[in-house]
């Protein structure tokens, strides 16, 4: 396996913007391959038969503990790739990631030209949801060991890993858009997305046909969304959506 070794910025604070899945065009931090520790952890033995699996697209991902990925990240065994939009992406990423938007990446997408026998993490902070339709669509087309970081980005930020971008120590508060849609799309995708820049999010729909969508935000309550059920489309700010349950 390559080993590269990359500039890192560090990072340890909260960032802005909507920290969660995210797609589109924009630009590449690097080959996928973290800097370099000035001290190697010890090798140890993963066994990722274990991993939990989480189904997207028909295909089985398995969802890889933040603790291995940061094993492998130290140890440059798994390039790890951003699968959400380049706004977001330039505002704060894993160092070394490039971008590889969700589902299938983009015009130039740098993980077209990685070995399909690379290790390979996705990531997203939903905390797994476009991160897996990414691991998804990587599998299905030939790549062979790949997974989703399980606790996603915000846990990444708040372990005080390796991270780049314009706005890593920005704070930012949570917020929580609840949802009903009809139980009958159990299993499929709300979106979210923000009007007025490149930000997406994504939470699955549950049995009942209840729904969650997370951000992680540091913009204002007035900035408007679009949330797109399977049944339904809304509008309205952020504080509008958070105040009530959406329904149709």
């Amino acid at each position: 396996m390559n080993r590269r070794t990359f500039l890192a910025v560090g990072g340890t604070a909260a960032i802005g913007g909507v920290a969660g899945c995210l797609g589109g065009d924009g630009g590449s931090d690097g080959d996928g391959y973290g800097p370099e520790p000035e001290t190697m952890p010890e090798e140890r033995s993963i066994d990722t038969s274990t991993y939990q699996t989480k189904e997207y697209e028909g295909v089985d991902v398995p969802l890889a503990p933040i603790a291995d990925v940061f094993y492998w990240y130290q140890r440059q065994e798994a390039r790890v790739a951003d699968a959400r939009q380049s706004s977001q992406y330039e505002k704060a990423h894993i160092a070394g990631a490039p971008l590889s938007p969700a589902p299938d990446g983009n015009s130039d997408d740098p993980v077209s030209d990685w070995s399909k026998d690379d290790r390979i993490v996705t990531y997203c902070g939903c905390p797994h949801h476009l991160s897996g339709l990414r691991a998804a669509w990587l599998l299905d087309n030939g790549y062979e060991e790949v997974y989703a970081l399980d606790e996603g980005f915000q846990a990444w930020i708040n372990a005080g890993y390796p991270l780049r971008g314009s706005d890593v120590s920005e704070d930012r508060a949570t917020y929580s858009i609840h949802g009903q849609s009809d139980a009958a799309y159990a299993g499929e995708m709300v979106m979210l997305e923000q009007l007025d820049a490149e930000r997406a999010e994504a939470a699955p729909i549950a049995d009942d046909g209840s729904y969650t969508l997370q951000l992680h935000y540091a913009g204002s309550t007035d900035s408007r969304f679009r949330v797109e059920a399977p049944d339904y489309t809304t509008e309205g700010t952020l504080e509008e959506l958070t105040s009530a349950t959406v329904t149709a």
